[in-house]
């Protein structure tokens, strides 16, 4: 039988605060050349090359609002011809805006309140500042903090989100392949987010960052559940993040990077064998 191929798509030259994407790209797709014929190509390129090739892996690509045109050419084809994408181009967290934090915050999951019209400013909770940002922001882009009596004068219109500032005792991660859990890490200092340690999850970080994963309905792919431990203890969901989540594999142990990339394996070859 012959090696599937797969596209791997990154953007190695991609610099980002407090993280070196492109060594953790040298060593996924080094790793997963022993199970498929790679090749790695850049996201302004995937449209265009993606035909010769039986999957697609969008890993460390970078904000897509810096290449906005060339990603949706991406997208309406891959979904045309129904190529495999891994993550599927279906997810409902990061990869289609920050919709989903409205969504949840209807639904009543433990998420930070988001609100994004004037008229559901009540809905917030009091508190000191508030974070303003646009729905199809990334990496903090066009994030600010602004006043409460600011708050009624903001751009609503032009898809921004307003949530309030939470105090919090520390960020956690949860990374996932498939939907199940691979290992956790967390920044003990609010002030260094990407200064990551590892962290054991109780079994009730577990159930609160597996009901993200369950909504999100990403049945084979790559998810990152970011969390923040409020003062009382709960987690709140910061970010679920579909498209191209950093793994920060450095900072996990050898057999457990060892065991993700096994399970990313397994995974994109699922995929693969759906789509038969």
């Amino acid at each position: 039988m012959p090696r599937p191929r797969v596209l791997y798509v990154t953007d190695l030259a991609y610099e980002a605060r407090g993280r070196r994407y492109c060594d953790e790209d040298i060593l996924l797709s080094s790793r997963l050349r022993a199970a498929f014929d790679l090749a790695l190509c850049h996201p302004r390129d995937a449209a265009a090359l993606m035909d010769g090739f039986d999957a697609v892996v969008v890993r460390n690509s970078g904000p897509v609002i810096g290449y906005r045109e060339a990603y949706e050419e991406f997208r309406a084809a891959a979904l045309a011809r129904g190529t495999v994408v891994h993550n599927p181009l279906t997810g409902r967290g990061d990869m289609a805006g920050k919709q989903y934090l409205l969504d949840l915050t209807d639904a009543g999951y433990p998420v930070i309140p988001t609100v994004d019209r004037a008229a559901d400013l009540h809905r917030l909770p009091a508190a000191d500042s508030y974070a303003a940002k646009p729905k199809l922001g990334a990496d903090s882009i066009g994030l600010r903090f602004v006043a409460p009596d600011e708050l009624p004068g903001l751009p609503y219109g032009d898809g921004l989100l307003v949530q309030p500032r939470i105090r919090f005792r520390y960020e956690v991660s949860f990374y996932f392949v498939d939907d199940t859990l691979q290992y956790a890490l967390h920044a003990p200092d609010p002030e260094r987010r990407w200064e990551l340690r590892p962290y054991e999850p109780t079994a009730a970080d577990r159930e609160f960052a597996r009901r993200f994963v369950a909504w999100n309905m990403v049945r084979h792919g790559v998810q990152r559940v970011d969390a923040c431990r409020t003062p009382e203890g709960d987690l709140l969901l910061v970010e679920l993040e579909d498209l191209n989540p950093y793994l920060s594999l450095d900072l996990v142990d050898e057999a457990t990077r060892d065991a993700f990339v096994a399970a990313l394996t397994r995974s994109v070859r699922a995929a693969l064998a759906e789509s038969r």
